[in-house]
């Protein structure tokens, strides 16, 4: 059997035969792409060679490129490990022309590799053509029709429609027409029934696409309309882990080698056996498989898990994965850093910075499953107390909303514990709360582009900003951009003096004059390749000579805090070790932010003797050098790179003194380290499982900082009357509060006991249950809390309400016994969320057995007091 490692080695030297440079993968997490979070197809590093914006280093490329979809036809997280052939994470191998070769090469090409290199058999094989679109004006495609017909037979061959066989890059941008190939795994009794060509995109698990051919030669307009690009491109795509499994004669892409050594790992942790089926311990053991790639490339390439934007993706899948093997593997422990060593090993000599990191993605992986076993846990209590007061055998689809959104209960695991207890799920409610949730995400992102206008032909030559602030230029093209409630104008140059937001320096702002035209820049970022201008307004003629000027004040203040982070990650590396690295960072003219691997919080005296490395760097004063070189170069002398970021071959190195610090970076920089002035550490924190982040000022930030503190010491001082020692001072007054807040709660107490003793006079019977309503008069929020509790041991089977106007604000408290909650289906949380809040203009919630709720109105604390009771006399 052809292992998988031989058949991607197969693949590039291939095309390397046929001329293409192979190139590595992209990092699977995007940077300079506000489209994207991360890279979903093999040609999205490529992007700017097909929009024009850049030319490709060479005409011909191939690569196998590291992806992640979790969404869109067939990519739904929660389908992946349901069926055997889609994936989060998947390898795309690709070879492109830009403007050399078109279809003929390429459709031969394929063809060539397919049958006579791996030698998948000619009569398993299927092609599709575009067939045309009338309404678009697209005529069929008759080029790569004829090419075909040189080589397969015509009832091999099948016409798709614009839905299948016509490829876009998204709403606007290049695009063209695509012919795929597919391959029919099924057995020949199956085949001699129904023709493979009847089955080709009918999403038949046996006929799949394994590749497709893109030939990109439309550009798709804002208004719609196509337009031929200058030049024309082919841009193809093939599923890894599909060959694999069409080559190596498997059923399923689980049972190929990619996959066999996890689930193997599996077993032997668990105790659990792979059978290949449809139930849920199956499935499970595909999850888990497929999501550890996941989640450890992602983190690999500096992707951590978090509550938004690409971290939420992969906070998502990690929990996914746990929630799988703690239902269905019955394993109540992390498991998925026990998985890592194996995809390390096995990705080594093609994706090799997993191993790399392995001991960091390791504890991050174990950290993250440590705290969400907590979380499920948490859940399952939720969903207990939910289904104590489910109203009519229903849970509700908020309910069911709130368990995934909240606890990570996808609704299949919600549905499975509710038909356990005899309940039923509201689906349609469910549907909808997505729906809400997924248009409110939609909204908060959507941003409206229009097309660009050209001003001058040309490409954008670059940078210039290293060198300086201020240049003559001209304006190429423009477009307006609308997003949340914001009209701006994005501009490029020919050459920009400008810093785009790279590296965690953000972008720089200043002024284009152009045509007695003033156009404030108030920010610059980088569309994939493209350094982009944001200004609130354009000029009445934008043809002509423009002077960009950048900010110059902002400017420096940027670059001593961006050579500051260099002496601080040095100085890290030198007090806490060469495991630390760097995990993020942003750096503006107020302040640094630095994140960095290391598993412990920073002491006192670590803090100190990084904060004092620094400054003695400082006052060294030693030249910055920077010089560009050859990325291998840099290397071999020592240069820091950092994970998840794309290098070119020629890099630009920052070296301050060549013992201490020497940095592969693109951001800018003093001449020497004497002008960062001072630096000082404001704040050491975790930000994940297993990173810190240091914040610190340097320069005048670090000026005005102490200066405030003097400040702030010195009004200290005289408000305690100027004292000898005022550490002293502090510590008396603190103790001094305390004995008086202890006889203040001893005094509170004893008041409690008396409203207590009083509220128990007005006990009333309704329906069986002992009720309670009274406005009281509290000092605070939790004395009504404490009165609660101290109800609920005095009385049986009862629900208390009680309301007080503490600082002209309305407090409500509601407590339920658990015997009320079970025989009565009441709910406190439910009540308050439901009634209280609406009645007093404010917002709470809890447990079934207590719930409180604050707001504006004190006026109605009556009505609600009545309409809890009614609520209890309606319930009989």
């Amino acid at each position: 059997m052809m292992k998988s490692a031989v058949i991607r080695q197969l693949f590039l030297d291939f095309f390397k035969a046929k001329g293409h440079v192979i190139v590595p993968s992209a990092p699977i997490v995007v940077k300079n792409d506000p489209t994207l979070l991360f890279t979903n197809a093999g040609m999205n590093q490529f992007k700017d060679y097909f929009l024009g914006n850049k030319l490709a280093p060479a005409t011909r490329i191939a690569d196998t490129q590291k992806c992640l979809r979790v969404s869109g036809k067939h990519n739904d997280l929660e389908e992946v490990g349901v069926d055997t052939y889609h994936h989060t994470m998947f390898e795309m191998l690709g070879n492109w022309s830009f403007g050399d070769y078109f279809k003929a090469e390429a459709i031969a090409w394929s063809w060539e590799l397919l049958t006579e290199v791996y030698k998948i058999p000619k009569d398993r094989l299927y092609v599709s053509v575009f067939e045309g679109d009338e309404k678009e004006g697209l005529p069929p495609s008759k080029i790569a029709l004829n090419e075909w017909k040189k080589i397969v037979a015509e009832d091999h061959i099948v016409y798709g429609n614009k839905k299948d066989n016509f490829w876009e890059m998204g709403d606007t941008g290049p695009c063209g027409p695509c012919s795929e190939i597919h391959v029919d795994m099924r057995p020949d009794s199956e085949r001699a029934e129904i023709p493979g060509r009847l089955l080709v995109n009918k999403d038949n698990p046996q006929v799949i696409e394994i590749w497709n051919n893109v030939f990109i030669q439309y550009n798709r307009l804002k208004d719609g309309s196509l337009v031929p690009l200058p030049s024309q491109h082919v841009d193809t795509g093939m599923g890894f882990e599909r060959l694999v499994r069409v080559i190596q004669q498997k059923q399923s892409n689980y049972d190929t080698d990619i996959f066999s050594g996890t689930i193997e790992a599996t077993e032997k942790i668990t105790g659990k056996k792979y059978i290949n089926g449809d139930d849920k311990q199956s499935i499970a053991f595909r999850v888990l498989a497929d999501h550890i790639r996941a989640i450890g490339f992602t983190i690999a390439d500096g992707q951590l898990p978090s509550n938004t934007g690409a971290g939420y993706v992969i906070r998502r899948i990690l929990r996914r994965a746990v929630r799988y093997y703690y239902s269905y593997l019955d394993y109540k422990q992390p498991l998925l850093f026990q998985l890592l060593p194996v995809i390390a090993v096995q990705f080594e000599n093609v994706f090799p910075e997993l191993q790399q990191q392995q001991e960091f993605v390791s504890k991050v992986i174990k950290e993250e499953e440590e705290a969400f076993l907590r979380t499920l846990d948490k859940g399952l209590k939720k969903m207990d107390s939910i289904m104590a007061t489910a109203s009519g055998k229903t849970i509700s689809g908020a309910d069911a909303f709130e368990l995934l959104d909240t606890f990570g209960f996808p609704i299949d695991l919600t549905r499975l514990i509710a038909s356990e207890n005899n309940l039923t799920v509201d689906e349609q409610g469910f549907e909808a709360e997505m729906k809400q949730q997924k248009d409110r995400s939609r909204a908060a992102t959507t941003l409206d582009t229009e097309d660009w206008q050209v001003v001058n032909e040309g490409n954008q030559i670059g940078f210039v900003g290293y060198d300086s602030l201020e240049t003559k230029t001209k304006i190429l093209r423009y477009r307006k951009v609308k997003g949340k409630g914001k009209e701006l104008y994005q501009l490029v140059l020919e050459q920009t003096p400008f810093y785009s937001e790279s590296g965690g320096q953000v972008g720089d702002t200043g002024v284009i004059s152009i045509n007695n035209d003033q156009l404030v820049i108030s920010n610059t970022k980088k569309e994939n390749d493209l350094i982009i201008h944001f200004t609130e307004k354009i000029a009445d003629d934008m043809n002509g000579e423009a002077t960009a000027v950048v900010d110059r004040h902002r400017r420096a203040q940027i670059c001593v805090h961006h050579s500051a982070t260099h002496l601080l990650h040095a100085a890290l590396r030198q007090t806490l070790g060469t495991h630390v690295a760097q995990k993020g960072s942003l750096v503006n003219d107020e302040h640094l932010r630095f994140d960095f691997s290391h598993f412990a919080k920073m002491t006192d005296q670590e803090i100190a003797a990084v904060e004092k490395t620094v400054n003695e760097k400082i006052r060294e004063n030693i030249p910055v050098v920077i010089r560009s070189m050859p990325k291998e170069e840099a290397i071999a002398m020592g240069a820091m790179a950092l994970f998840g970021e794309k290098y070119a071959d020629e890099v630009r190195v920052v070296i301050i003194d060549p013992a201490y610090s020497i940095e592969l970076c693109g951001g800018t920089h003093v001449g020497s380290t004497g002008q960062l002035g001072f630096f000082k550490i404001k704040h050491e924190s975790a930000v994940a499982a297993g990173v810190r982040r240091i914040e610190a000022v340097c320069g005048s930030a670090a000026e005005k900082m102490i200066s405030e503190q003097f400040e702030l010491a010195h009004a200290i001082r005289e408000a305690l009357k100027n004292p000898k020692d005022i550490v002293k001072s502090i510590e008396s007054l603190l103790s001094e509060n305390n004995t008086l807040n202890k006889r203040i709660e001893s005094l509170e107490a004893r008041q409690l006991v008396g409203i207590r003793n009083e509220l128990m006079q007005k006990d009333e019977i309704i329906s069986n249950v002992s009720f309670i309503g009274d406005i009281v008069e509290v000092p605070n929020a939790d004395a009504l809390k404490k009165l609660c509790f101290d109800l609920k041991n005095h009385i049986h089977d009862h629900l208390v309400v009680l309301c007080a106007n503490i600082g002209g604000k309305a407090n409500v408290a509601i407590s339920i016994s658990d015997t009320v909650v079970a025989a009565k289906k009441l709910d406190a949380g439910k009540i308050i969320k439901e009634h209280v809040s609406k009645l007093i203009n404010g917002g709470g919630g809890g447990q079934p057995s207590l719930a409180t709720a604050g707001g504006q109105d004190v006026s109605r604390l009556k009505e609600v007091i009545d309409t809890v009771r009614s609520l209890l006399s309606n319930n009989q």
